[in-house]
């Protein structure tokens, strides 16, 4: 934690992957491991421990908060918008959570109405 803390995200990662392998059980370790590999920019890898997470805790907020937003860097708007709307409404006092959520739903649109421009011009 005091790599993840200091910036230090890869390296935290690497110390965090051998935590979790010998106690593949922790939670916290997991979750840890999650946040070190998002902030390297190891999206797709956090997104499978915090979905890891959220199996084994439907109510964790924050693990519902990490997937969504690793999902969204990863590129998967719409399964990240899900997790991202339940987090907000089991945490709706989490300001960071509703725009978390409304910065996926804008992108979701503006992709959304790009694809309609384009369709519209082949017409």
């Amino acid at each position: 934690m005091e790599l993840l803390g200091r910036g230090s995200a890869a390296a935290a990662a690497q110390v965090l992957q051998r935590a979790s392998t010998a106690e593949p059980g922790s939670r916290s370790v997991r979750e840890a491991l999650a946040r070190a590999q998002f902030d390297a920019g190891r999206y797709a890898e956090a997104a499978d421990n915090f979905r890891v997470i959220v199996e084994a805790s439907p109510s964790d907020d924050y693990a519902h908060f990490g997937l969504g937003l690793a999902l969204a860097r990863n590129g998967d708007h719409a399964a990240a918008a899900e997790y991202l709307a339940l987090a907000a409404a089991m945490r709706p006092d989490a300001a960071h959570y509703i725009e978390a959520l409304r910065s996926v739903r804008a992108t979701l649109r503006a992709r959304q109405a790009g694809r309609q421009t384009g369709e519209d011009r082949g017409r």
